[in-house]
């Protein structure tokens, strides 16, 4: 078991903190409450599975982003799912859909939702969540008796 000093993270600025806060409420409001929420609840009717499944999670995602509003540590690790699906999305899709001149207005209209995940590149705490995720020492796989 680590000892206390080892679990010492890296301090967090209180307006990094904040700023967190913002963003997870940005989660919650834009994607959650205008626009997913809103096409789940009235404009489900004609979606195939793959696009009904796709908007439960984002749905999910957004509330979950609520407890990030209250806990910004505690739910670090999802605002660092939504960096990397988006980055991801970014990179191999709108990326390459530039690159082989494929665009389309469905690419555009998403590229334009995911784009603004550039902000938290500056707002994530990245030394704590090198601490805290990569170079802290692993949980035991079981507990000593």
């Amino acid at each position: 078991m680590p000892s206390a000093a080892e679990n010492h993270f890296p301090p967090v600025a209180t307006w990094r903190i904040n700023a967190m806060r913002f963003l997870f409420l940005l989660m919650a409001g834009f994607m959650g409450a205008m626009y997913v929420w809103p096409q789940l609840l009235f404009d489900w009717a004609e979606w195939d599975m793959n696009r009904g499944l796709a908007k439960s999670m984002l749905a999910a995602l957004a509330l979950m982003s609520l407890w990030g509003v209250r806990y910004p540590m505690q739910m670090l690790p999802l605002m660092l799912y939504e960096v990397a699906w988006k980055t991801i999305w970014l990179i191999l899709i709108a990326g390459r859909a530039w690159m082989a001149d494929k665009w389309t207005p469905d690419i555009e209209g998403l590229f334009y939702d995911c784009i603004g995940i550039i902000i938290a590149y500056f707002i994530v705490p990245w030394r704590y969540v090198w601490a805290r995720y990569i170079k802290q020492p692993m949980e035991p796989l079981q507990t000593r008796k």
